[in-house]
């Protein structure tokens, strides 16, 4: 009887768990690789290469999937830093500060995002992670106000 070598491979995990597993392992990498750029940002003044913005997103998106929301939160800030006039980045950080219950700022980067020329209002009217903003009747002020100017 011929006995096969045992490996990782061999599991069957639940897709969920496979899933996250791989969100987590994602994660460490990306995060291993931009280990200088938090050094930087720890020193100064921002300043980084495309690349690092780009592993910054998604090391942000991974966040957001796994629901490690201030971690997130602190990528959104990070890319902010280094690309100011990213209205993309603004709408992120605004959803982060919404899913933390941070009322006053998510709503403060969601106009920030608006004013920098963000315009899928489609989107920010439907996104569940405005959900804390859209409680607010000055986030329904700024829909009304959106939709108005359209």
């Amino acid at each position: 009887m011929k006995h096969s070598k045992w490996t990782w491979k061999n599991v069957d995990l639940p897709e969920e768990i496979a899933t996250r597993l791989g969100l987590e392992f994602e994660a460490g990498l990306l995060e291993a690789s931009l280990a200088p750029v938090w050094s930087r940002e720890a020193q100064g003044p921002a300043t980084s290469r495309e690349r690092d913005v780009e592993l910054l997103s998604q090391l942000g998106d991974i966040y957001s999937r796994l629901g490690l929301l201030q971690k997130g939160l602190e990528v959104d800030e990070t890319l902010v830093r280094l690309r100011p006039h990213e209205p993309l980045y603004h709408y992120n950080l605004a959803c982060s500060h919404s899913r933390l219950g941070h009322v006053e700022s998510a709503l403060a980067a969601l106009k920030e995002a608006i004013r920098l020329g963000y315009q899928n209002f489609e989107h920010l009217r439907n996104d569940s992670d405005l959900d804390n903003l859209k409680r607010d009747k000055r986030f329904q002020a700024l829909l009304r106000q959106l939709e108005a100017g359209r």
